[in-house]
Formats: structure tokens, C-alpha cells, sequence
């Protein structure tokens, strides 16, 4: 059997991941809010996942209260699609 992304395995991780897949960018705020998470580890998996290219953040610092914006990549989306299609070949025993 192919062996799963472990950096996709992490629940939390393959929790930001399943979130952006459905939204064009989200805040730190609202994939806290999502996933139920520290900020603190929230943070570490945010930058394990953007140092693996998954993922960008944008950091606006403009208003009163700095915002992180998080987006998915190409690299991330063709990442969840592999991650997908291996945990399927888990189920159909392919």
C-alpha cells in the first residue's frame, strides 16, 4: 500500500487543508474558530504547511488588530488530491 502524506496526516493539519479546499483564503480567527485549536498549535501547523508550499499566508498589518490570511496552493490542492485517492486504495484494498 502507498504510504499516506504524513505531514497531511495530522488531524489538525488535515483539518486547515480540508477547510481551504472549500474557501478561496481564511483567517487564523475563523480556522481556530473551525478547527477548536490553540492558537499556539494552530501556528506550528500553519507553518509546518506553508514551509511545505500547501499553503501561503498573507499578514496584514494595516488595521488596528493584525490579521493572517491563509490560502491553498497548487502544490497543496494536487497534495490533498494525491492523500485522497491513497486513503481511497486503503478502503478498496487497490
Amino acid at each position: 500500500m502507498k504510504e499516506l502524506d504524513p505531514l497531511l496526516h495530522s488531524q489538525l493539519r488535515l483539518s486547515i487543508m480540508s477547510i481551504l479546499l472549500t474557501v478561496e483564503g481564511a483567517d487564523f480567527v475563523y480556522l481556530k474558530d473551525k478547527t477548536n485549536s490553540t492558537a499556539g498549535n494552530l501556528s506550528v501547523q500553519i507553518d509546518k504547511l506553508s514551509k511545505a508550499g500547501y499553503i501561503t499566508t498573507e499578514k496584514d498589518t494595516t488595521s488596528v488588530k493584525p490579521r493572517t490570511v491563509c490560502k491553498m496552493t497548487d502544490t497543496g490542492r494536487r497534495a490533498m488530491a494525491a492523500y485522497v485517492e491513497t486513503l481511497k486504495t486503503y478502503f478498496l484494498g487497490l
